[in-house]
């Protein structure tokens, strides 16, 4: 798929280093209870890590006890949804609509009125108060 940035993978590597390219760029996943920004809640935007793309507002930031950061809704047009297979599972995979950096996973068994968990790696995203 086509994003506004295009990058090649030396220069996101380059970039992003390998932690956060092993995350943004080959769908990694972090250690539960590592990152973060699991526990942080200050007013603010999260933004991709990649690509600084605001993705989240505070606002929509909730402790799910998950081990990973919780957002109950992203900005309108800001993620891309992909079906996932992988590891055995249907799930829905999140991506920066802007760069196609990987983000995490979306659930729909969240808590709040809307009823949906974005489970986001701390090293996908970074936080602008």
């Amino acid at each position: 798929m086509a994003y506004p940035i295009e990058k090649s993978e030396e220069q996101w590597k380059q970039e992003l280093g390998l932690e956060r390219y092993r995350i943004l760029r080959q769908k990694g996943t972090e250690f539960p209870h590592s990152g973060a920004y699991n526990l942080h809640f200050e007013k603010g935007t999260y933004v991709c890590g990649a690509c600084g793309e605001p993705l989240f507002e505070s606002d929509a930031k909730f402790n799910s006890s998950c081990g990973w950061p919780s957002f109950d809704e992203s900005i309108p047009g800001k993620v891309e949804y992909i079906r996932d297979t992988t590891h055995g599972m249907i799930r829905t995979e999140i991506l920066c609509a802007n760069c196609g950096g990987h983000l995490g996973h979306v659930f729909d068994d969240g808590p709040t009125p809307t009823g949906t968990r974005y489970c986001v790696n701390s090293l996908s995203v970074d936080f602008k108060p």
